[in-house]
Formats: structure tokens, C-alpha cells, sequence
């Protein structure tokens, strides 16, 4: 029940926002604030104490046919379809919805000054998307599971279509367009599947335990299984489907930004590997080395493209889709080392990409321009934030000691047992990094402020934020196997063998 309580806690606390709005705009902001640290009260404790929330130890799951759980809520919803409540959370589900509330209570400190109209309805959606994220990291009735991937891209519609920057309809309606078609397309692919696996066991079920071992092969198997991989691959995003991304990181505020890179991006990589192998293991086994090759190049061409960016929100999306193809990577060599960096380069990454946002937007605000041509110098106009973008920029290349690092090698290590070609041509990916990273220091950071920008250095909240993101990339990076140990028992339920 406790799932169901985080989500229920944004839920309402969204709607008081909302209602809320009328009082000014600081009564809305308190109280989505209140909904978020209640629900990270309530993750630390499942994380450090589970034993007062009556959970499992991490190390001590509750079985469950396929795979073990840390918690386990089932209820019927509509039996006459076999549509039910199910939310498990595990450990990769505690690690994401860790994330995904921490990340919630940042992108709260990028919208604590910004976001003056319209305040209330504004906090409604951040709240919202946070409360259907939580539901794709524990659904398990695949019926659920897209009712809850729905939930979170409506909201984040409208952060961007109302509180976006100069081409905000744009963006939000080219956001939601690819977002909803390959959400459809994966409907039709879980209905598909469904209806097959009635026939074969007479059995109506949208249960994730039901339809383990479908044994879907051949043709219609390997169509089931892409219409699960656009949808997921898309979200991630990777090559060609990445299109969105850039448009839809530009226009939308800070905290959308933030929410969007460090958190949305996620729910694709987790449905890699929650559903798409589990659910179709021998179309998946086919499709394996596609997938590698299409991360390989999608981490060498968007690192590429990112070198022509002279807006700075478009270059770090760019190497957000960069780095998201070493998750692909991992995914599908499926074996320990590649899945283990691949959920560490989502974690990590979640903190570096949702820092770096807010860096660019905290920027945006202040000098209203994202034109890196248009700055420079500004290491001695706001020393505190030149910091953090420095700090920030060398974690997401992959500087050892870091988590970024950790994911990244782990992934290459990985990969490299079942393709050496994807894995160097993946590793060229780093080098690139490291070369359009130096080229952002150099042009904001150093030379000449030749517009003669004077404004405003981190403000305390801003630096009460980056400094815990700071502190969580070095936890990553020094003593990753916090981490490593809470995941390992997700993925040896799937199969993976350790050693």
C-alpha cells in the first residue's frame, strides 16, 4: 500500500496546489514542496529502514513467482478483462523512484523564483508528472502500466505549451505528437499480446507475472516486441527517434527541463528492460545487435550534431541523447557488467543532465539568451555558478571518481563481451565528449565579456540544490556498489548471471 500512498500523496497534493492558486503564488510552492518531502520521507525510509514501513530488506525480497519484491500491492480493478492493481517496487524500482522524487524536489528549487504565473496549475502538473512516473517504475498489469505512462506525458505537455520560452506550441505539440504515437503503437503491441496469449492458455490477463514466457517467436513475436521497443526507444530517446528532444528541452522552463531530462528519459531505458527482453527473450536475442549498432551510432552521430549547437539548452540535449545510447548499449548486451552500467549511467545521469539544465536555465533567466557566442567571461562575473558548470561538465563526459564514469565503463565492459565493434566505435563517443565539453567551458566560462553581462551569482537554494547533486554523483562515483547491490537481485530475477 505504501506505492500507492506516494502516488496518492502527489496526486492530491497537486490538486490543493491548483486550488490553491487564487492565495498567491507562494501558498501553491509550499505545498507542493510539503507533497514532495513527504514522499521522500517515505522513500528514504523504504530505503534505510524498511523494517518500520513493514517492507523487506533489500536483500530479503518477497518471492513472487517471477522475479522478487521488495513491496507488492494487488487488487482487482476490472476483473472481466483481467485488468487488475498490481505495483511492485524492487530494488532498480526503489533507485528510480529515489531519483524521481529527489529530482522532483529540484526541479521545485529551479521553479521557486521563476515560475511566477499561473503558479498553482503549474505545480498541479509538476506534481502530477511526478505521480505518473512513480506508476511506470511499479506498474505491473501492462493495462496500468500505460494508463500511468499516459498520465505523466499529459502534464508535461502543458509545462511546456504554457510555461515554455518563444516557441513553446511548437515544441510541446511535437513533444506530444511523437510521444503519442509510439505510446499507441505500444498499446496495440500489449493488446496484441494479450489476445495471444489467451488463445494459447485461455487465460485474459494484462498480469506482467501472466505473460512472462508468452513464447512469442518468429515474425509476430519480433513485430509484438518493436512495437514495445519504438515506444520505449523513442522516450529514451535514441536515433531516429530523438527528434523531439532538443525542440522540446529548449522551449520548456527550467524545471521542466529538469524533470524531463533527469527523469522522463528514464522511464524508456526502465521499460527496456522491465519489459521489452523479459516479455519477447528470443526476438530480443535477434534483435540485439540492431539495437547495439543503433546505440553505437546514436552516441557518435548526436555528438556530433551537438558540435553545430550554439544554444546551449540544444547542445546538452544532444548529449543527453549521447549518453542515453550507452544505455542501449548496455540493455542489450544483457549480461551483468552491461546492465549494471547501464542502471548506474541512468542514475548518474540523471543528476549531471538535470544539473546542467538548470545551470543553462538559471543562465536564461538572467541573461535571456541561450547563445553561447553571446557569453563568455562569466568565471568572473559568477564564480559559484562557473563552478558548478565545470564540476558538472567533466561529470557528464566521464571523469573518474564520479558516477558517470562508473556507468560508462561499466557499459563498455559489458558491451564489449558481446560486440567489439559497437563497443569501439561507443568508446569514440567518449573522446568526442570530452572535446564539445571543452568548447561550452571555453565559451562561457573563459575569454572576454564583451557584452559586459553583470547579474546575479547562485542564490542559496540554487546552491543547496547543486550541492546535493554534487554530493550524489561523488557517492556514485567513490562507493558505487550501494547502488550495484540494490539492483543486482532486478536483474539476476531476469536472467543475468553473476559472477
Amino acid at each position: 500500500m505504501i506505492l500507492v500512498w506516494l502516488m496518492l500523496i502527489l496526486f492530491v497534493g497537486g490538486i490543493a496546489a491548483w486550488l490553491s492558486e487564487s492565495r498567491g503564488s507562494h501558498i501553491p510552492r509550499v505545498i507542493a514542496l510539503f507533497a514532495i518531502l513527504l514522499d521522500l520521507a517515505l522513500v528514504v525510509l523504504m530505503l534505510v529502514a524498511p523494517g518500520v514501513l513493514g517492507l523487506a530488506d533489500v536483500g530479503t525480497e518477497i518471492s513472487h513467482g517471477h522475479g522478487e519484491w521488495l513491496v507488492l500491492f494487488q487488487a482487482d480493478w476490472i476483473p472481466r478483462f483481467g485488468i487488475s492493481f498490481i505495483f511492485g517496487a524492487d530494488g532498480l524500482s526503489l533507485l528510480l523512484i529515489f531519483l524521481t522524487v529527489f529530482l522532483g524536489m529540484i526541479s521545485l528549487g529551479a521553479a521557486w523564483h521563476e515560475i511566477k504565473e499561473r503558479s498553482g496549475f503549474f505545480y498541479f502538473n509538476l506534481l502530477w508528472t511526478l505521480a505518473g512516473v512513480i506508476g511506470v517504475f511499479t506498474a505491473l498489469d501492462l493495462f496500468l502500466f500505460f494508463f500511468f505512462w499516459e498520465v505523466m506525458l499529459i502534464p508535461m505537455y502543458f509545462i511546456i505549451a504554457i510555461w515554455g520560452h518563444e516557441n513553446k506550441e511548437y515544441a510541446a505539440m511535437k513533444f506530444f505528437i511523437f510521444t503519442q504515437v509510439s505510446g499507441l503503437l505500444m498499446l496495440l503491441s500489449i493488446l496484441v499480446l494479450v489476445f495471444l496469449n489467451y488463445q494459447a492458455t485461455d487465460l485474459l490477463s494484462f498480469s506482467y507475472f501472466d505473460l512472462l514466457g508468452n513464447g512469442l517467436s518468429g515474425e509476430i513475436g519480433m513485430l509484438v516486441m518493436l512495437g514495445f521497443f519504438v515506444a520505449f526507444a523513442t522516450k529514451l530517446p535514441t536515433f531516429p527517434f530523438h527528434n523531439w528532444l532538443p525542440d522540446a528541452h529548449s522551449q520548456a522552463p527550467t524545471a521542466g527541463s529538469v524533470i524531463l531530462a533527469g527523469i522522463l528519459l528514464k522511464t524508456g531505458a526502465y521499460g527496456l528492460i522491465r519489459f521489452t527482453v523479459p516479455l519477447f527473450p528470443d526476438p530480443s536475442e535477434l534483435f540485439a545487435p540492431f539495437a547495439m549498432g543503433l546505440g553505437a551510432f546514436s552516441i557518435l552521430y548526436t555528438a556530433k550534431v551537438a558540435f553545430a549547437q550554439t544554444d546551449i539548452k540544444r547542445l546538452i540535449a544532444y548529449t543527453s541523447v549521447s549518453h542515453m545510447g550507452f544505455v542501449l548499449l548496455g540493455v542489450y548486451a544483457w549480461n551483468a557488467q552491461a546492465l549494471q552500467g547501464a542502471v548506474m549511467t541512468m542514475l548518474a545521469h540523471g543528476f549531471s543532465a538535470a544539473a546542467l539544465f538548470m545551470l543553462a536555465g538559471g543562465l536564461q533567466h538572467r541573461i535571456h539568451t541561450r547563445d553561447m557566442d553571446k557569453m563568455g567571461g562569466f568565471w568572473g562575473v559568477a564564480p559559484k555558478m562557473s563552478f558548478m558548470l565545470l564540476f558538472f561538465t567533466v561529470a557528464a563526459v566521464g571523469m573518474p571518481g564520479l558516477g558517470n564514469f562508473i556507468g560508462e565503463f561499466l557499459v563498455l565492459l559489458g558491451s564489449f563481451q558481446a560486440s567489439v565493434t559497437a563497443t569501439a566505435f561507443a568508446a569514440l563517443g567518449l573522446v568526442v565528449a570530452a572535446v564539445y565539453s571543452l568548447i561550452v567551458i571555453q565559451k562561457v566560462l573563459h575569454g572576454e565579456n564583451e557584452n559586459n553581462y553583470v547579474f546575479e551569482d547562485l542564490t542559496f537554494i540554487e546552491m543547496s540544490c547543486f550541492s546535493l547533486m554534487m554530493i550524489g554523483l561523488l557517492w556514485m562515483g567513490l562507493y558505487p556498489q550501494t547502488m550495484l547491490d540494490m539492483a543486482e537481485p532486478t536483474l539476476r530475477s531476469l536472467g543475468i548471471a553473476f559472477p
